[in-house]
């Protein structure tokens, strides 16, 4: 078996991943910058307290990756599966990222904060959202489905489609004006002129 290397304190800057298989790593305290990930293999590596910014993890492997205080921000990840992840070390907080497509099927992300980040067709059902918040967020067709959304603030994001009959919502928090994303359902006009 090949020894784990080890990488801490590093950055690395604007380093093409695409498609190449990465094993044995771990990195510790490390900031990727402008770093391409496409279709990467990075099945069985652990990334702690680790900063992505301008990355592009588009489609790439993930099963049993490590990622505990992961910071992502400005990264585009379409098409994750992230109940592949090693579910011991799964922490995250993703800032003006994409992540459409992605699947969080059954994880915990209890208190994640979701800022600016772009989550069409995005899979919750049976995840663990406890206390997260979706800050100016687009959940255009996300599914939630037997989610735990309690204590959720959903008081900014917009296009989403919650079943309050299909998910625990206790405390989660929503504005007036987006109350509508919990009605979909009922198909009501909602008009919001006060005239």
């Amino acid at each position: 078996m090949e020894e784990t290397v080890v990488h801490q304190d590093k950055t690395f800057t604007g380093v093409d991943y695409s498609e190449k298989t990465l094993r044995n790593r771990e990195f510790v305290n490390c900031t990727f910058l402008s770093c391409s990930f496409h279709k990467s293999d990075l099945m069985g590596n652990a990334f702690e307290d680790c900063t992505f910014q301008q990355c592009d993890l588009t489609m790439a492997v993930i099963d049993s990756v490590g990622f505990r205080n992961a910071e992502f921000i400005g990264c585009k990840m379409l098409g994750l599966d992230f109940t592949r992840c090693n579910m011991f070390a799964f922490s995250f907080s993703f800032t003006d990222c994409y992540l459409d497509y992605s699947n969080f099927f059954g994880t915990k992300l209890r208190k994640t904060t979701f800022t600016n980040c772009k989550l069409t067709e995005v899979e919750f059902t049976e995840a663990d959202l406890t206390s997260s918040a979706f800050v100016n967020c687009d959940l255009s067709a996300t599914r939630f489905s037997n989610t735990n959304l309690e204590k959720v603030d959903f008081s900014t994001a917009v296009n989403f489609a919650i079943d309050p009959d299909r998910n625990k919502m206790k405390k989660a928090k929503f504005s007036a004006m987006n109350l509508s994303g919990l009605l979909f359902k009922y198909n009501l006009d909602i008009n919001y002129d006060n005239h």
